[in-house]
């Protein structure tokens, strides 16, 4: 129970002492003109009160990333809180931070037209199809799963609400709505109340865990990674054989470092009325995700009395979905379960929602198409069209390339913000060494995963500890560059 507590108590500390020193390099001006003053469409340049920009930020990024993917890496046991709480404070408030201050500075532009600028063409090209790509996959994620949880609620065996093909053309349906219509029609008016939803229904979640799981974990199972004769070394595998390194980071990125957000942070930028906001908007709404991944990985770990093995066999069975439903029904009841996972169905279909419309905005930026109702719907249309058949392919096979842009896009958008951070000579180490340690993870799971080159899982470390070395010495040696020519200016 202690390293729960330690966990959340991180993650607050992060927010109160660290992120003022993150908004200290990024050079916030309150006195600035912000993009929704400056640009207003009424579509979605729109003003938004700071608390509702926050929540509806907190729902964006959500999704069903700090749930499900908590839930898979329950499996490593208690180190699994150790990545989240240290990937958060670290890298993921970081990088969700800048990725908001950068479109706030720049016209409130996604992130692929933002690397152009600072970087050049050829990088902005590679970002803008990782980002297409993981928005889309983004996207078909969040049709599957929700429509999954909700075909399976029990109150509707028998009926036609049981298909899971209903609930993903009601799905469909919703978010070919929601990608067309101004930002302040559905998602500013619905949004905020799901986003306390969420939060009262995981914070029910914690306390139900907490007074009455059979397994709940403590230091001492942190300590033996360490101690235990090197038999639960911190990158060594889990009972499957899985190693910590590079998987685990992997496996949960939302929570602790996601890629993802990075494509929801310039729709809220071109809506936020002051610079000040950016702090408590972006950096507040990924510890608060973070917070929600704390809860789903420990629920994960402290909730099956045969512990490993069964949350093993329940995984296998139906996937994080029947875990969730196993642990809301167990813990909160028949009334407390269903709300649960209507709220866990919801929040995925609020990302998928913005996912599609940071989507249609990504590509129409990039190739500077007009925001015209006609062209929204001509772009809607297709991009919808194949999601829907999408949906027909293996889960677990979309899951797997979602996690891998995930981290891929999150690396770029850490190196992006460091050479914004140059650029400012400002400390640039704050996104510098979480953009190494991103790269690492990103080439070690490449080379072995079987998405990837499939080479054997032994040579991982070594792969990441050469590709921290060479980042390294390049970093420092622009460092000394930027250093030098600071100097003579």
């Amino acid at each position: 129970m202690l390293i729960f507590f330690i966990s959340l108590t991180i993650l607050i500390l992060g927010y109160k002492f660290y992120s003022p020193f993150v908004e200290k390099q990024a050079g916030i001006d309150p006195t600035a003109i912000t993009p929704q003053e400056r640009l207003h469409d009424g579509v979605d340049y729109v003003a938004i009160h700071p608390a509702k920009a926050f929540l509806i930020q907190f729902l964006n990024i959500a999704g069903v990333g700090p749930i499900f993917g908590p839930i898979l890496g329950a499996l490593y046991g208690p180190v699994a809180l150790v990545w989240i709480v240290l990937g958060n404070v670290v890298g993921g408030a970081v990088h969700d931070y800048f990725s908001g201050v950068m479109s706030l500075k720049e016209d409130g532009k996604s992130l692929p037209e933002i690397a152009g600028k600072y970087y050049n063409v050829v990088f902005k090209g590679v970002m803008l199809v990782f980002t297409a790509m993981l928005l889309f996959f983004v996207g078909v994620v969040f049709i599957m799963s929700p429509a999954g949880l909700l075909s399976n609620l029990s109150y509707f065996e028998g009926t036609f609400l049981a298909g899971n093909t209903f609930w993903v053309l009601v799905i469909l349906g919703y978010y070919f709505l929601a990608t067309l219509m101004p930002i302040d029609k559905i998602i500013t008016k619905l949004y905020p109340l799901f986003g306390l939803l969420m939060i009262v229904m995981t914070t029910l979640i914690a306390v139900a865990i907490l007074l009455e799981a059979p397994n709940l974990p403590e230091m001492t199972d942190i300590f033996a990674y360490f101690t235990d004769d090197h038999e639960h070394d911190f990158l060594a595998p889990n009972p499957d054989g899985l190693p910590v390194w590079p998987l685990l980071f992997v496996t949960i990125t939302c929570g602790a470092i996601s890629g993802f957000h990075s494509t929801q942070s310039p729709m809220i930028a071109r809506c936020l009325t002051n610079e000040k906001y950016a702090r408590p908007v972006f950096y507040g709404a990924m510890v608060c995700e973070g917070i929600v991944a704390c809860v789903w990985a420990l629920a994960g770990i402290a909730a099956f009395p045969e512990g490993y093995v069964g949350l093993k066999a329940m995984l296998d069975q139906g996937g994080p979905g029947l875990v969730v439903n196993h642990i809301a029904t167990s813990y909160l009841g028949v009334f407390g379960g269903v709300m649960a996972i209507l709220a866990v169905a919801i929040f995925p279909i609020t990302s998928g929602d913005t996912a599609f419309r940071s989507l249609r905005l990504t590509i129409m930026d990039a190739f500077n198409i007009s925001q015209t109702t006609l062209h929204r719907l001509a772009l809607a249309v297709p991009i919808l069209g194949i999601a829907y058949l999408m949906t027909f392919l293996d889960f677990a096979l979309i899951w797997r390339y979602f996690a891998f842009s995930n981290m891929l896009l999150s690396t770029s958008v850490l190196w992006l913000a460091t050479k914004y951070l140059f650029d400012r000579g400002a400390f640039h180490w704050i996104v510098s060494i979480p953009a190494v340690i991103g790269t690492s993870v990103t080439v070690s799971y490449i080379a072995t995963a079987a998405i990837g080159l499939n080479l054997p899982i032994e040579y991982s470390k070594a792969i990441g500890v050469v590709t921290v070395v060479v980042c390294m010495i390049a970093l420092l040696m622009q460092h000394k560059k930027h250093h030098v020519k600071a100097s003579v200016a």
